[in-house]
């Protein structure tokens, strides 16, 4: 008897077959189980089941094992028992997917980048952990950009409009409040750690087409677009804003479709736990916005984690499909995740549902997901089907080879520099400086000596005289700046600053 039935996806048997219902498929999904129990197999079924309905998929690929999607699995003796023991024998066949691969950093897929305006202050916030008054300098930051027609593509582009922001803090404290040089240098501070940990990778053009994810193959099967995200994992703020802002991209630009036949696309969010931990309240109520309106753009969001209790209780709300791994309960915390994970299934009259959760056998998971009108089924023990793609890494000669036979082909993989605030600035800074009225005539010897900046900075008063009040504020403002701001940077950056703190002064 075949179990692949049209508009679904074959999860599983327990006395029957479960599936998840392609037209619920939209409402969302959870994940969780201990370590080793067979989340990330889970995870790679629903994908495959997805990819032959002719959904698009995001996942990523924390272990470096979902890569396994690109090449034909392995016949296997626990496979093949597995397969006849759900009476899956007759339709299960090894096949690879269609795969593009993406990495943060270029090396292991396509480049991923977007600019620093689109992933916008909030967001941005987040990835720096800055604090309120931090968060406001940004805010200021980003207003002057759009004001003056500033495009802040890049981090150097920030990092030359924070320096920008420092310079008129006294003129942007009259309208913006108050703006210490203090926090625009821990912003910048900031920054440079980001930069350290490869961020400087992320921010720039070409900027990911959203597009991009929801392709289908020539086939008719969709797309499985992986991300590599093991060494992204050593970001975790990195990685978590990441993905946020991808799903919050596909919200803004999606159109409302309501509840469609079958996905546009399924968005699976593994380590789920890093998009929640430490998220300031405002980031919070994005998120639970975003999850739940994102449904009616035809967008599903899959959760994988291993605790239920990572994930808020008002996005657990919009979650309708749960595949529930087994969970161990030797603590308070795991007894209360256990009891959390039982009281969300819609009761089986056969078991107790929390006894069961802690006696699963890897590869087995409690199932319950939207049947008609979207009511949940009643939660049954699952033996779950076994992948058609390979379980496991692939070598680097094979990521390679899907690599070079992406439809994406090469349009992500050279980064473009454009004109933007960077430059922008830097030439304000220039025609100030080549405005600025000639210096004083050669020193006649005897009369004393010094240049128009020595003058203006009081370097040729002796010591037993006092400077003008026009000469300690310029001492002053140059020691802020130079301290402040100028100690966060270094190189070619650190020169601008200068520059931009010569031209400031020549104005005075």
């Amino acid at each position: 008897m075949a179990v692949i039935e049209e508009g679904k996806v074959f999860v599983g048997t327990s006395g029957h077959p479960e599936y998840v219902q392609l037209p619920f498929a939209n409402r969302h999904g959870l994940i969780t189980g201990a370590t080793g129990t067979g989340k990330t197999v889970t995870l790679q079924i629903l994908a495959e089941g997805f990819s032959k309905a002719g959904v698009p998929v995001f996942c990523s690929d924390v272990k470096g094992d979902v890569a396994g999607m690109a090449m034909p699995g392995e016949p296997k003796d626990f496979l093949a028992k597995r397969a006849e023991k759900i009476g899956f024998a007759d339709e299960y066949a090894f096949e690879a997917f269609p795969v593009v691969f993406w990495d943060l950093f270029g090396k292991e897929g396509h480049p991923v980048r977007t600019t620093v305006s689109e992933m916008g202050p909030l967001l941005l916030s987040r990835l720096l952990g800055l604090n309120d008054t931090q968060e406001g300098v940004l805010n200021v930051a980003f207003r002057i950009a759009d004001e003056e027609g500033l495009p802040i593509l890049d981090l150097k582009d920030l990092q030359a409009l924070l320096v920008y922001v420092a310079e008129r803090a006294s003129e942007l404290t009259v309208r913006y409040g108050n703006i210490s040089k203090a926090s625009v240098g821990a912003v910048q501070r900031s920054l440079l750690v980001l930069e350290q940990q490869g961020g400087q990778m992320f921010f720039g053009e070409p900027a990911l087409a959203i597009s991009e994810l929801m392709r289908t193959a020539p086939d008719g099967r969709g797309i499985v677009n992986i991300l590599a995200a093991a060494s992204l994992m050593h970001s975790p703020r990195l990685y978590a804003t990441f993905l946020l802002w991808l799903l919050s991209e596909l919200f803004e630009e999606l159109p409302e479709i309501g509840d469609p036949e079958k996905p546009k696309l399924v968005f699976f969010f593994d380590e789920a736990h890093l998009l929640f931990n430490d998220a300031p309240k405002a980031l919070l109520e994005k998120i639970e916005l975003v999850v739940r309106l994102v449904r009616s753009k035809g967008v599903g969001v899959y959760f994988a984690s291993q605790n239920p209790l990572d994930v808020p209780d008002t996005v657990l709300s919009q979650i309708g499909n749960r595949v529930q791994h087994a969970l161990r309960a030797f603590t308070p915390r795991d007894t209360k995740a256990v009891k959390t994970a039982a009281d969300t299934f819609r009761p089986n009259p056969d078991f107790k549902t929390f006894d069961v959760i802690t006696q699963l056998g890897v590869g087995e998971a409690l199932v319950s997901t939207l049947e008609a009108k979207g009511i949940p089924s009643i939660v049954q023990r699952t033996l779950i089907r076994p992948p058609s793609s390979r379980m496991g890494t692939i070598t680097e000669a094979e990521r390679q080879t899907v690599i070079a036979a992406s439809p994406i082909g090469t349009v992500y993989d050279v980064t473009i520099d454009r004109q933007s605030a960077f430059e922008m600035l830097k030439a304000k800074v220039e025609e100030k400086v080549a405005e600025a009225p000639a210096g004083p005539p050669p020193d006649v010897p005897g009369e004393g000596s010094g240049s128009l900046l020595e003058e203006i900075l009081g370097l040729n008063v002796p010591r037993n005289k006092r400077l003008s009040t026009t000469q300690k504020a310029a001492r002053e403002v140059t020691r802020d700046l130079s301290e402040t701001v100028g100690g966060a940077l270094a190189g070619s950056v650190g020169r601008q600053i200068f520059r931009s703190v010569l031209g400031g002064i020549l104005r005075r």
